[in-house]
């Protein structure tokens, strides 16, 4: 970032010339994007995810790369969880004027590298001047075919419980780097930093899932535990988690013993690792696997783990209440 000049000597033109030269597009520079048509019977799907400098990321601990590329996974994880496919990307970006353009540049490098795995170009968006850095992004999606899309309110019970992703590691990430910044004592929990500034899932499990008779999806966001009680709840079932099919992996255990902290925790209530969480009646679609089971409900809670209530259940929340920060606290004197 080294005498590189800023947004504001640049001014807004040369803001919106960066991005467009980074991330290009023949149907960026209009009022307005004009998208190709897909098939004549799908449907159009949308979401919007942000992300807030000093919530959702530190460029401290993340590459702006980084940022970029995680603004599309998110994003790009609601359309999959939908069982839609991604056909494009707007992007409102707010930074303060001091902000140098290599930054914003290099956030959109990555908006183009994720865009660019899923077929997919940044096609608008709109720059301001703000207090921290913000990137909301727009995902489009387009739903293909005459199945219903995959709701968190179609789970059935007889179901299994199927996901597709890393489970914990985003979690397990972001501990590490409140413990040691960037400075590892270990060189092999890497992958876990890394996963957190920029969680990756396979493109195009959604549409396969849905192809092959998923009904409901959720991708995890909030935390294991939170988005699973989100689709039983929905769906009037209950789910039981399968200990074996989410234990933590060796590097969760050894992150877990370096800071002294239970990995399930991560497991269970982290989020952010965007994996998506489906139910079938069928096989485990392609690149997904069985955590769980849908079941009746019978009056004594919509989730377990192995039949038991959840040890860790707080997850996420953008606003949290009172009673999740006195969960937080109660977990923490536990420990």
């Amino acid at each position: 970032m080294k005498n590189t000049p800023t947004l504001r000597e640049v001014g807004e033109h040369g803001v919106i010339q960066e991005i467009i030269a980074a991330a290009p597009s023949s149907l960026n520079g209009d009022d307005a994007a004009v998208l190709l048509p897909t098939a004549p019977n799908s449907r159009t799907v949308a979401t919007t995810d942000m992300l807030v400098e000093g919530r959702h990321f530190r460029l401290d601990w993340s590459t702006p790369y980084q940022v970029g590329m995680k603004a599309i996974t998110q994003n790009y994880a609601d359309i999959e969880a939908m069982g839609a496919r991604p056909i494009g990307a707007l992007m409102a970006l707010g930074a303060p004027l001091d902000t140098p353009v290599s930054v914003v540049r290099e956030i959109a490098e990555g908006i183009a590298k994720r865009t660019g795995d899923y077929n997919t170009e940044l096609v608008g968006g709109d720059v301001t001047q703000a207090e921290k850095i913000t990137v909301s992004v727009t995902a489009i999606g387009a739903l293909g075919g005459d199945r219903e899309p995959l709701a968190l309110s179609a789970a059935r019970a007889g179901q299994k419980v199927v996901a597709h992703g890393k489970i914990g590691w985003s979690a397990a990430g972001w501990a590490l780097l409140e413990r040691f910044g960037t400075n590892l004592p270990d060189s092999s929990l890497q992958p876990l930093v890394d996963f957190h500034c920029s969680p990756v899932i396979d493109p195009g499990r959604g549409v396969i899932a849905r192809a092959t008779g998923a009904t409901a999806m959720t991708d995890n966001s909030d935390g294991l535990v939170h988005d699973l009680t989100t689709i039983a709840k929905r769906s009037a079932v209950k789910i039981n988690i399968f200990t074996n099919a989410v234990a933590p992996d060796e590097l969760l255990v050894r992150a877990g013993e370096l800071l002294d902290h239970d990995p399930w925790d991560w497991v269970l209530a982290g989020g952010e690792d965007h994996t998506l969480l489906g139910t079938t009646m069928k096989d485990a679609p392609s690149g997904f696997r069985v955590i769980g089971e849908v079941t009746r409900r019978n009056g004594d809670g919509v989730l377990t783990i192995d039949g038991q209530p959840a040890r860790y259940s707080t997850g996420w929340e953008s606003f949290p209440s009172d009673s999740a920060l006195n969960s937080v606290r109660s977990l923490e004197e536990e420990r």
